[in-house]
């Protein structure tokens, strides 16, 4: 690549050096990561996808991650996922084809992919609810064929892209697929972050960073970061963490009442999706509070209302609406929100299998977000 060129203009020029050679544009198979049943995946040759619907286009992937969603999917927490699915629900590529009702993208377009299918018409997403969509939500990698992969089929993509500003860092942007709006709608906005407020974030991974990141949007005067990972918690600290708690190491619940004045925290944000995590969330809210959950749960957990039901607090859940996106992308491209520093480890798409151990291994490897790139 010689210093004119960009990797998007490459990337161009090679889908259209493919599309000379085979019919329709886009060879007939491809690779990708599939599920198999619980603790079983593989890099798989597939059939391309391919237009269902007007509304479709198809997407050369051109970099994606793993989320902690597809980790879950893989220990059965998710049956809905099933054998034979490919997984993924993140990324960023070059429009290959589209329907012929699409009018907001064409071949060529440089995008990033929502974790969130939305038609934009049905009543959850006239009120902004896009998870609940009742043509979309959340589908890919769970209910239709997900991202990573080679190629990747978005429905309703009018309503389910978005362009990517020339010059922009990629990377970077696959942040806004799923983990920066997640921490964000489901943690700082459901959490009622507010000026001069306390917040204890209880799981420092890359949903938990994302929303210290975007918790600092509204000045809140503590962020108490809970692990027991201490190479996350000294992420957390470079990424703005005000306290650290180490609860392998410390009690959370006693620490958490030291720095609060014996009060606890206005908002406890659970980003693991474990029952003994949502139980500590409990234990840490002020009466008033919020306790904002974030996490993915196979399993059921405890609501102790034996000593909350006088405690004035109230439970969020969300699945993540993506409403937020086009306000993050802004604050990406403005500078004043870097989630670069979010990614760690770097992989060929066709190394996906390797870069899943990394990831599942995040403790011994000092992983947080992977990029796997598509060349």
């Amino acid at each position: 690549m010689n210093h004119t060129e960009t990797p998007v203009k490459v990337a161009q020029q090679k889908l259209v050096h493919k599309e000379s050679k085979q019919e329709n544009g886009i060879s007939t198979s491809m690779k990708a990561l599939v599920y198999h049943g619980p603790g079983k995946k593989s890099w798989d040759e597939k059939a391309t996808p391919t237009i269902q619907h007007a509304t479709d286009v198809i997407v050369k992937v051109l970099k994606t991650t793993i989320c902690g969603t597809d980790l879950h999917i893989l220990k059965g927490d998710l049956p809905a996922v099933t054998p034979g699915r490919i997984l993924g629900h993140e990324g960023v590529g070059i429009v290959a084809e589209t329907g012929s009702a699409v009018t907001g993208f064409k071949k060529g377009d440089h995008v990033i992919i929502s974790c969130i299918t939305s038609c934009g018409k049905c009543d959850y997403c006239k009120r902004g609810m896009y998870s609940h969509c009742v043509n979309g939500g959340w589908i890919l990698g769970h209910l239709i064929d997900g991202t990573q992969a080679e190629y990747v089929r978005i429905p309703f993509a009018d309503n389910s892209l978005y362009h990517i500003p020339a010059g922009s860092d990629e990377e970077a942007l696959v942040m806004l697929s799923d983990i920066l709006p997640t921490g964000f709608e489901c943690g700082v906005l459901n959490g009622k972050v507010q000026p001069g407020s306390t917040v204890a974030i209880v799981g420092s991974g890359p949903v938990g960073l994302a929303a210290l990141l975007t918790a600092q949007f509204y000045s809140p005067a503590e962020i108490i970061m809970i692990d027991p990972d201490e190479n996350r918690l000294e992420t957390a600290k470079k990424l703005g963490a005000t306290q650290t708690i180490n609860n392998s190491k410390e009690d959370a619940i006693v620490k958490v009442k030291q720095l609060t004045l014996g009060i606890g925290v206005d908002t406890a944000i659970e980003a693991v999706g474990i029952p003994s995590t949502f139980e500590l969330c409990q234990s840490l809210v002020a009466p008033g509070g919020v306790i904002a959950n974030v996490g993915v749960h196979g399993k059921s957990v405890e609501l102790h209302l034996e000593t909350l039901w006088s405690q004035n607090i109230s439970i969020t859940t969300r699945l993540v609406d993506t409403v937020t996106t086009p306000m993050l992308l802004k604050t990406v491209q403005s500078k004043k929100l870097n989630p670069q520093l979010l990614i760690t480890h770097h992989f060929e798409l066709q190394d996906v299998v390797k870069a899943y151990d990394v990831f599942q291994h995040a403790a011994k490897e000092n992983a947080l977000k992977v990029i796997l790139t598509n060349e």
